[in-house]
C-alpha cells in the first residue's frame, strides 16, 4: 500500500479515474504545484498536502481505470492500493472528491453498461458511500459540455440520484478546474467542513 502519508487527523481525498484533472484540481485549491499531463497515469502515487497546523491533510490519489501504455496488471494494484488506503484512513477521511471528466462520463459508462461491469466511477462512488464518507461528485471539463443540464442529468442518473441534477446540488458540483469555476465545489465542501465542526480549515480554500 502507499508510504509517506503524514500522521493527520483529518483528510480530504481526491479520487478518480486517469486524467480527469485531479491533479489540476488539488493545485487549484490548494495553491500548491503537482505534476500534471494530458498522459493518464501521469500521478502514481499520493500527493499529499500537509497543513500541519491544524492536524489536516489534502491528499490526490493516483488514478484509476485506462493508463496509455500501463500494463493491466500495474493499474490493478494502483486500484487496490487506493481501496486500501482509504479503507485503512476512513475514519480520518472527512470528505471525498470524486473527480469526473463530465465530457465523456456517459460514453464510459455506457461502454462499461453495455459489456456487463459496473463502470469504475460508479463502483467507487458506492463504495465511498459504504463506508460512510461524504462524497462530493465533481463532474469536471464542464466547458466542454454543449448541453449542460441534459448530461449532468444523465450523469446523476447513473449514480442512482434521480434526475434533475440540481435537487443534489449538496453532491453534484459541476466545475472546470483549469479556469478556476469551482465555486460549487468549494460550496458543498465549506457545508461539509461546517458540519464537521471544522471551520477552521475554510481558509485553506479559497
Amino acid at each position: 500500500m502507499f508510504q509517506g502519508r503524514p500522521n493527520r487527523d483529518s483528510e480530504i481525498i481526491l479520487v478518480g479515474r486517469s486524467n480527469v484533472g485531479k491533479s489540476t484540481l488539488m493545485r487549484k485549491i490548494t495553491g500548491r504545484a503537482f505534476r500534471t499531463g494530458k498522459k493518464p497515469g501521469v500521478t502514481r502515487k499520493p500527493n499529499f498536502y500537509d497543513f500541519s497546523a491544524h492536524n489536516f491533510l489534502i491528499t490526490d490519489l493516483p488514478g484509476f481505470g485506462f493508463m496509455s501504455g500501463v500494463e493491466n496488471a500495474y493499474r490493478e494494484t494502483i486500484k487496490t492500493d487506493v481501496v486500501q488506503y482509504i479503507e485503512s484512513n476512513s475514519n480520518s477521511i472527512l470528505a471525498a472528491i470524486l473527480v469526473i471528466d463530465g465530457n465523456s462520463a456517459i460514453e464510459i459508462i455506457d461502454r462499461h453498461v453495455s459489456r456487463g461491469d459496473v463502470p469504475h466511477d460508479i463502483d467507487f462512488y458506492n463504495f465511498l458511500i459504504d463506508l460512510e464518507i461524504p462524497t462530493i461528485l465533481a463532474i469536471n471539463k464542464i466547458d466542454k459540455i454543449s448541453n449542460l443540464d441534459a448530461t449532468l442529468d444523465d450523469i446523476s442518473n447513473s449514480f442512482g440520484l434521480p434526475s434533475p441534477w440540481k435537487q443534489w446540488s449538496d453532491v453534484i458540483a459541476p466545475i472546470c478546474a483549469k479556469k478556476d469555476d469551482l465555486s460549487p465545489l468549494l460550496s458543498i465542501l465549506r457545508t461539509i467542513l461546517h458540519d464537521a465542526k471544522h471551520d477552521d480549515f475554510l481558509q485553506y480554500f479559497k
